[in-house]
């Protein structure tokens, strides 16, 4: 039996004297930001390092390392820039360290990032007086058999089996802990975690779910039979899919942002992975507060926090 993975928050008693920053390299305007929190977590006798990349973008005179997951061995803390898909990208790379991340929002929604940009040098003393909390994420996991290859992927938000650029409904087989749900005809398939039904499942018509329930959701995209709706199961499911067209494009997405082909025949089981990420959250931070704000929910204030 695997350990229950619910979101659990702790209060911050790590003491944060090195920072890594990391960045998408494609948001080149915000690299005066980056420079301007740089220098304000020095001027905190603060150490600040970063990815190779990040330095060059923002061009920063500080350590680097090649990648985000021998940064984050060498950091207290890792400021995240970006919007959901850096921070995505950067939750893959440290899974099952220690070190926890903060986001800072320089996208659109931002479910993950938890302060805005035009308040992160506000917000950073909370941090040095550690008033701040931890909250770890279970990732998910898929492994199987991939063009007679083994696989093993992680993801945060999701795990999506779709259709390429043809217009055509794909087949896939699907069972949970080995009894058969249902055969889907569908452009296809997404497999959630908590985090994750607010991205691609949301779109889709999945439900929202609270990030300290522990279950999975099973959402498929445009179903050919209209009875097939999203369906919600333990975290501790094991869910196989089998891939049952032939001569169509197909593949398995991890966050949006890895890409593998399958084929007929192919088979994936996704569950909920050992590895977690550990999320920082800042006073009066809440999961509720966020969807009213990014959502624009009747009764919500859209500006500040």
């Amino acid at each position: 039996m695997r350990k229950t993975a619910e979101p659990t928050r702790t209060r911050g008693r790590i003491s944060v004297k090195r920072i890594g920053l990391i960045a998408n390299p494609d948001k080149i305007a915000s690299r005066q930001l980056i420079r301007k929190v740089a220098r304000t977590i020095e001027r905190h006798g603060r150490d600040v390092l970063a990815d190779s990349g990040t330095a060059r973008m923002a061009d920063l005179s500080v350590s680097s390392f090649p990648d985000v997951t021998s940064l984050a061995r060498e950091v207290d803390l890792l400021l995240v820039f970006g919007g959901d898909g850096t921070m995505l990208s950067a939750a893959r790379a440290v899974a099952g360290l220690a070190t926890p991340i903060l986001g800072v929002n320089i996208g659109s929604l931002g479910f993950l990032t938890e302060i805005p940009s035009s308040r992160v040098t506000e917000e950073l003393p909370a941090i040095w007086e550690g008033n701040f909390s931890i909250e770890e994420r279970s990732l998910l996991e898929a492994t199987g058999t991939v063009s007679k290859d083994d696989l093993f992927q992680v993801a945060l938000n999701d795990f999506v089996v779709s259709r390429g650029a043809t217009s055509r409904l794909i087949e896939l087989e699907v069972l949970v802990n080995g009894e058969a749900l249902t055969d889907y005809r569908a452009d296809g398939l997404i497999i959630s975690s908590p985090t994750g039904s607010t991205a691609y499942s949301l779109a889709a018509g999945g439900a929202i779910v609270s990030p300290s329930a522990a279950v999975l959701t099973i959402t498929p995209i445009c179903p050919h039979t209209l009875s097939n709706r999203s369906v919600i199961v333990s975290s501790e499911s094991v869910i196989e899919v089998k891939v049952r067209s032939q001569k169509l494009e197909i593949f398995l997405t991890a966050d949006g942002q890895v890409q593998l082909p399958l084929f007929s025949g192919d088979r994936i089981c996704v569950r909920r992975s050992a590895k977690s990420v550990r999320l920082v959250r800042l006073p009066k931070s809440s999961f509720f507060q966020t969807l009213r704000q990014k959502l624009h929910w009747s009764g919500s204030s859209v500006t500040g926090r």
